[in-house]
């Protein structure tokens, strides 16, 4: 039923910030689209300290950057002008398509708002047809995300479809992804209709078939058998998954199809041809020394988002 089970792993973005690394993994580059999976936090930092935080503007191409947070703020900037405060239960959805540069800032005392910052960000890789698309950003609001609760459940549709569920988060394949909070005791099953399926957990532990499953831990199931989750506690996971895209390349912050494209946006990043955010443009993040890595190893340690 088990297909794999991935163990997160700490990872630095840097200044010392530390982040559970989840996708990619060495035997699983992808679970549908997604390409990437981070998991901060939760972080509890002094106020004077939170600026050592900060991700600087750095570039992508070929993805969606997702962000969600479970706690905190986080203001978001970016090169085509927008500036934006995401806040729990928002999504933050940034098309990079032909090249965008953002940065992640922690300047608000409001950051550690209810006691610590938490945040999942995932990236969806594009299809083939939208890699060069024009670069986009959407905040969607919370009432704009629809919820399903029933005795024990609690799930909150970020993107795709699921379980009859919609909204008008904008995606460039099939996928879904989920947030959910299941009471001890509480049942719970994966959408039906996609071909690779994963549940995250967040916080907290589930049994499936007799087996216990605790924090960190991803869990990718067997096509075509439909798996039940129980909570062993107060849970919180993240489901995920949907149409595979076919092979992708990542380097540092670069998802493409074509080994080509990634090298080109190297030297687009080298050389300034990626704007920076027009309100935050006094710094940012060099490119790494190239760390290229036989196929199937990890690629450098990317900015969170």
């Amino acid at each position: 039923m088990l297909d794999l089970i991935i163990d997160a792993r700490p990872a630095d973005i840097g200044n010392g910030f530390g982040v559970r690394r989840i996708l990619p993994y060495r035997l699983r580059r992808m679970l549908g689209p997604f390409i990437f999976m981070d998991h901060a936090g939760p972080v509890q930092v002094a106020p004077e300290l939170m600026p050592t935080l900060d991700v600087l503007p750095h570039p992508h191409i070929g993805l969606s950057t997702v962000s969600y947070l479970f706690g905190g703020q986080v203001v978001h900037r970016d090169s085509l002008g927008v500036e934006q405060v995401i806040r729990p239960g928002e999504v933050n959805w940034m098309t990079a398509g032909r090249g965008i540069a953002h940065s992640e800032r922690f300047e608000d005392p409001a950051t550690l708002a209810g006691g610590a910052l938490e945040m999942v960000q995932t990236w969806v890789a594009l299809p083939e047809a939208a890699e060069e698309d024009a670069p986009s950003f959407t905040n969607y609001q919370p009432q704009e995300l629809p919820i399903f609760t029933d005795q024990g459940v609690w799930m909150r549709l970020i993107a795709g479809d699921a379980f009859g569920l919609r909204n008008d988060v904008k995606t460039h394949s099939p996928l879904f992804y989920l947030h959910v909070v299941l009471q001890t005791g509480a049942r719970f099953g994966l959408p039906t209709g996609y071909p690779e399926r994963g549940a995250y957990v967040a916080k907290g532990s589930v049994e499936v078939s007799g087996r216990t499953y605790t924090t960190g831990q991803l869990l990718v199931f067997t096509r075509g058998l439909d798996p039940v989750l129980v909570a062993r506690e107060p849970t919180t996971l993240m489901l995920l998954g949907g149409e595979p895209l076919g092979e992708r390349y990542i380097w540092w912050n670069f998802v493409s199809s074509r080994k080509e494209r990634i090298e080109q946006a190297k030297a687009d990043w080298q050389a300034g041809r990626i704007a920076l955010p027009p309100t935050d443009n006094a710094e940012f993040i060099p490119l790494p020394a190239d760390r290229s890595r036989p196929a199937g190893s990890s690629p450098p340690p990317p900015p969170l988002s």
